[in-house]
């Protein structure tokens, strides 16, 4: 699987409640969540991502709480990927479960600005910055995230694997 888009970054220690604000929790639709997204940090992120986008972190990214609404505001944004220098291991789970790709890269991580022009393959675990020419090997999605990522998440894979089984 490979992506493209602009570099959206953040320091270290993004938590859940700065990805989403606890006070929009009152909903679990995507749409809602996305409108809200990074809004305490970075009030025009909304109006400038484009489907696709990447969004860069720091260290411990998406610590705090275990809320699923976190990666579903960043996936409804119109975010392809994240790249960090590593994640909370909640929401690297929960990212991966909503089909939301997540890397663990520092160098790339450390690396890209705002703005940067970004390439993802997911299956061979590379990042490039396009903006500064330079690569960064991430570690591969094994065969079954991709397959995860790929069917939107883990309902959507859970229903392919069903299918396939004729249940």
């Amino acid at each position: 699987m490979n992506l493209k888009g602009f570099a959206h970054k953040y320091g270290d220690h993004v938590d859940t409640d700065v990805i989403i604000p606890a006070r929009m929790l009152s909903s679990f639709d995507p749409e809602h969540l996305a409108a809200h997204c990074m809004e305490d940090i970075d009030s025009a992120f909304i109006k400038r991502v484009q489907p696709g986008d990447i969004m860069v972190g720091g260290l411990n990214f998406g610590c705090g709480s275990s809320r699923e609404h976190a990666p579903v505001a960043i996936k409804a944004a119109g975010i392809g990927c994240v790249i960090a220098k590593n994640f909370a291991r909640i929401f690297f789970r929960n990212a991966i479960n909503i089909g939301l790709p997540v890397m663990e890269c520092p160098d790339a991580a450390e690396d890209a600005e705002n703005g940067d022009e970004i390439a993802v393959d997911l299956s061979a675990g590379e990042i490039v910055n396009i903006t500064k020419n330079k690569r960064y090997t991430a570690a591969e999605f094994p065969e079954f995230m991709q397959r995860i990522i790929e069917a939107g998440g883990l309902c959507g894979y859970t229903k392919t694997k069903l299918g396939e089984s004729g249940e």
